[in-house]
């Protein structure tokens, strides 16, 4: 029996280090922000440790101002700027992994998404893009009918973006192929999320779209007063999504039928993020509107809660972590407020920001139109890249296990000892 729990041992051992050592199945860290808004639902929200100083711990210029949202994954966090360059830099110190330059160095302000280790954005060139995330180097591009400032949603195989000639497209994410297009009547700024098999985005057209993501069949359509630029949040049933009719609307996931809608005095192209009961979103300025505030609404009846005056508009789209809301504004504002009451935790002063941040590992990630990108917070004190944790980690399960197995090799071999002996 002992020798059969050596060999079970040992088995064991062939079977769980290799997870450790990354030859199992990926698993999501939650220090990742994949995509804008940091997952399919697009519900702005992470578990990772939050940032909690204003300090820099590193800046790069890039000479262009920004508009692109960061994506961070193993370590890596990946950005766009408005000269056709796409960077590569190690979340920890900023350096630089790799940049590729667009042949004709069209302005990016799709946010990148990240999949499978390849890199997913759309650009003013009007094509979608596909690069290697590890080195940069092209895959394929996909042409739209115009210029793209939808950000990517990857899911089961496939790219969904928007474009400015009114489409919605699906494309395959290996090969770049369109799936199918569905037409909608004004331009599509608005970022898909993707939740249960279906599609959610809104159009300059006033309407926010349900579609079947996997034939791009209409399964129902909301009207607003105003073009839709805001991306929808898809949470608990729920998408919360803001208009240019100065409102925010939550309707029902699978009908479309409004459940709120909450006025404010400024436009919302701002997108929310939902979370533990509370939609957190922007207002901005349009056409005498004086609206500039970041609001808390309650997610079930959309009340509001606690607002924020900013000294501009606000269209950057908020971040909750830990309890803390991040957003920028305008006026180069970046705010840090205590998500259950808005009272300011910290200020840093950039230049204008209509990017969303990212959060991971404590420290909070920006892009500014004063052509910089910034890491903000409390550097958590590991230079070890993701990896090597990891393979720190399957060494650890090595060495326990042979302790294991040695311990039971000598046990048998004693017994058997003291069975000749006698």
């Amino acid at each position: 029996m002992k020798k059969l729990a050596i060999v079970y041992l040992l088995c064991l051992a062939i079977l769980i280090v290799p997870l450790f050592l990354g030859v199992g199945p990926v698993v999501a860290s939650v220090d990742d922000w994949s995509m804008f808004r940091g997952d399919l639902s697009h519900s702005g929200v992470s578990s990772t440790v939050p940032a909690t100083s204003a300090d820099v711990v590193w800046k790069l210029e890039t000479g262009v101002p920004l508009d692109s949202s960061v994506a961070i994954v193993d370590g890596r966090i990946y950005v766009a700027g408005n000269d056709g360059k796409v960077y590569c830099l190690n979340a920890v110190d900023g350096s630089q992994i790799w940049v590729h330059s667009m042949p004709d160095q069209s302005a990016i302000s799709s946010s990148i998404a990240v999949a499978n280790g390849r890199i997913y954005f759309g650009s003013y060139d009007h094509y979608v893009y596909c690069l290697d995330a590890s080195s940069g180097d092209a895959i394929w591009s996909c042409q739209t009918g115009d210029s793209i400032h939808s950000s990517p949603a990857v899911a089961d195989g496939s790219v969904y973006v928007g474009s400015r000639d009114g489409d919605v497209y699906s494309l395959d994410a290996l090969t770049g192929l369109k799936n199918w297009r569905f037409s909608t009547g004004g331009i599509v700024d608005s970022s898909p999320a993707v939740v249960d098999g279906k599609l959610y985005i809104g159009s300059a057209d006033h309407n926010v779209y349900c579609l079947n993501a996997m034939n791009g069949v209409k399964i129902w359509s909301y009207t607003t007063g105003n073009a839709v630029l805001s991306s929808p949040a898809v949470v608990n049933g729920y998408v919360y999504i803001g208009s240019q009719d100065n409102s925010v609307y939550c309707l029902d996931a699978q009908t479309g039928a409004m459940v709120w809608s909450c006025q404010v005095q400024g436009i919302v192209d701002s997108s929310p993020a939902v979370v533990e009961g509370y939609v957190y979103i922007g207002s901005g300025i349009l056409e005498g509107n004086t609206d500039k505030n970041i609001y808390c609404l309650d997610a079930t009846t959309g009340h509001k809660v606690w607002r924020y005056d900013t000294p501009d508009g606000v269209y950057s789209s908020p971040v909750v972590v830990g309890g803390y809301l991040y957003v920028g504004d305008w006026a180069g504002n970046f705010y840090c407020l205590n998500a259950t009451n808005g009272v300011k935790v910290w200020l840093y002063e950039t230049g204008k920001i209509t990017a969303s941040p990212a959060v991971s590992n404590g420290l909070v990630y920006i892009t500014s139109w004063d052509k910089s990108i910034y890491a903000l917070g409390i550097q958590m004190g590991t230079n070890a890249s993701p990896d090597l944790s990891l393979w720190v980690i399957g060494v650890g399960v090595v060495v326990v296990v042979v302790a294991v197995v040695a311990v039971l090799f000598i046990f048998v071999i004693r017994k058997k000892t003291k069975a000749t002996k006698r």
